[in-house]
């Protein structure tokens, strides 16, 4: 005779399962990209037009009307460069969050791992994130300026932007299962976000002081930074791009943790 009795406690993350359901993950992630643009009469072509409008909207309001001055930058390009990354966590972070929620019937009617849905959330910015790169290197170029080697950080960046994009995504979407508050709070928290990250505006770092103490428990500002400088070769970020590689792992294990709480009564609150 054989008895089950259910488990106590967390459920730990599986890798030979995860590997076991690569071909459910693959499909989640090409059905999220086709999906996002299904029907529209542009398709594709909202992934160059978001972030190019948004970089001639920052740049007819910062340069334009605020008189915004970037130093040996041109400032359309100075904006690109930040939007490309932000662009990048922000969608991210949205759709990673909200994924369990819009995926009811995969959560509750099937037994393969439900990380799996918001690991394929961000997975999918991805190509996002490649277009906007495109767009910046060809506006890059016609501006005359070209990669140098500090570009063979982008992928690093990119990987330490998706361990935080990740992170925060399996903290909010399994606590957005229980308490559907998180769903109408991240819209706001997602746009003060912006405003306090340095994506379209120059942040001035004084050194060791209590505002580059604050500055730096946005991780956003030593990521940005950094991906300025492998970019268009801006000053280093330091000490703030150390602390937001520390800030985004720890929120990949806190967001771990959380996750493999709750992930027991997902199907039951969903």
């Amino acid at each position: 005779m054989t008895l089950i009795r259910p488990t106590t406690g967390r459920i730990p993350i599986d890798l030979r399962e995860l590997w076991h359901y690569r071909e459910l993950f693959a499909f989640l992630v090409w059905r999220d990209i086709k999906v996002r643009y299904a029907q529209t009469a542009l398709g594709a072509a909202w992934m160059v037009f978001q972030p190019l409008a948004m970089m001639l909207v920052y740049t007819f309001a910062f340069s334009h009307l605020a008189k915004v001055n970037i130093p040996g930058i041109p400032y359309p390009l100075f904006a690109l460069s930040g939007l490309t990354l932000w662009i990048f966590i922000s969608r991210g972070v949205m759709l990673g969050s909200d994924s369990l929620v819009s995926n009811i019937p995969i959560v509750t009617k099937t037994s393969s791992p439900r990380i799996l849905i918001p690991l394929a959330a961000v997975v999918s910015v991805f190509v996002d994130f490649v277009i906007a790169l495109v767009l910046f290197l060809v506006i890059s170029g016609a501006y005359g300026r070209y990669p140098s080697w500090r570009f063979a950080f982008v992928p690093p960046l990119l990987f330490v932007a998706f361990v935080l994009a990740f992170g925060i995504s399996l903290l909010l979407s399994a606590t957005n299962v229980r308490y559907r508050d998180v769903g109408q709070a991240l819209p706001f928290i997602v746009q003060l976000w912006f405003f306090l990250s340095p994506v379209a505006y120059l942040l001035q770092t004084p050194g060791h002081s209590w505002e580059t103490a604050i500055q730096a428990l946005n991780p956003l500002v030593g990521l940005i930074l950094a991906f300025r400088w492998a970019l268009l070769a801006t000053p280093a970020p330091h000490g703030l791009l150390v602390v937001a590689v520390a800030i985004s792992f720890t929120m990949l294990v806190v967001g771990l943790l959380r996750f493999e709480r709750l992930e027991r009564t997902i199907a039951d609150d969903v």
